[in-house]
């Protein structure tokens, strides 16, 4: 079994998330913005849906189904959000999700956490290809993957994301071999 480590950026701390978290999570998770933009993001965001999703996240690192990793400011230690992994199946291909509060928007914080997220899923898990699709109406999240060196694959029209709720759908992916020949992509705090 592969832990969520901790590991820091230059402006950013990577971390298992726990229990504790459930307020900030529920607070920015519960913002209509966010739910808006993101498929598996309920609304209105009851009172114990975070503290149950953290301690679901649990059981799903055991076989490695899902790293979560929350997201902290570091200069201020505030909670931002949260970047993962739906890990791969037999096809070692891996999914990459994130969302970033409101209030952190615009910050670049979203392409910073993501690039250790896809370094965690080739390096230490051993994908070979990860992929990513956002809603065609948020090309702010189109942006933070053509950053990172992803490819836009194509589009999936009027896809149902939840029961009766369709949306088109931007696909991108990343193969272990496209990345490899990407410049290094993080620089640890204090280097």
């Amino acid at each position: 079994m592969i832990e969520i480590p901790r590991v820091e950026t230059q402006r950013l701390v990577l971390r298992p998330l726990g229990l504790d978290d459930a307020r900030d999570v529920q607070a920015l998770a519960g913002d209509f913005a966010i739910a808006d933009t993101t498929a598996r993001i309920p609304h209105p965001y009851e009172d114990g849906m975070a503290e149950a999703w953290i301690a679901s996240l649990a059981e799903a690192i055991r076989p490695h189904r899902e790293s979560v990793f929350g997201i902290e400011e570091s200069a201020s230690g505030r909670f931002v959000g949260t970047v993962g992994l739906v890990s791969p199946g037999e096809d070692g291909d891996a999914e990459l999700g994130y969302w970033i509060g409101r209030p952190y928007w615009n910050q670049g914080f979203a392409t910073e956490a993501a690039r250790v997220v896809v370094d965690f899923a080739f390096e230490y898990i051993g994908s070979a290809r990860v992929h990513a699709h956002h809603f065609s109406r948020n090309p702010s999240s189109g942006r933070v993957l053509q950053k990172l060196g992803f490819r836009h694959r194509g589009v999936r029209r009027n896809f149902e994301v939840a029961p009766d709720r369709f949306e088109d759908v931007e696909l991108y992916a990343l193969a272990k071999k496209e990345w490899e020949t990407l410049p290094r992509r993080i620089t640890p705090a204090g280097s």
